[in-house]
């Protein structure tokens, strides 16, 4: 799949937003987590990406199913 650099802005605000969690990615752009991942390794500083890493590896919102709500989802207006 060949994204362009909109979409590679894209997924990456996406990635960083706390209450969007990677099954929304994967719905838009047909990445799976590990993919999104490698995207954000080669498109971000070393410092940022690990500084990212360590962020979502603590927060249970960027995965649906570790969630304890369903209702209440912020979605924002970019996003299908």
């Amino acid at each position: 799949m060949v994204l362009s650099e909109k979409d590679i802005d894209r997924i990456i605000e996406m990635a960083w937003e706390d209450r969007t969690p990677f099954d929304a990615i994967e719905l838009q752009y047909n990445l799976k987590e590990n993919e999104v991942r490698q995207l954000m390794r080669k498109y971000m500083k070393r410092s940022s990406f690990v500084m990212w890493r360590k962020r979502v590896k603590s927060r249970k919102t960027k995965h649906l199913s570790l969630r304890s709500f369903v209702k209440g989802r912020f979605k924002s207006s970019n996003q299908k």
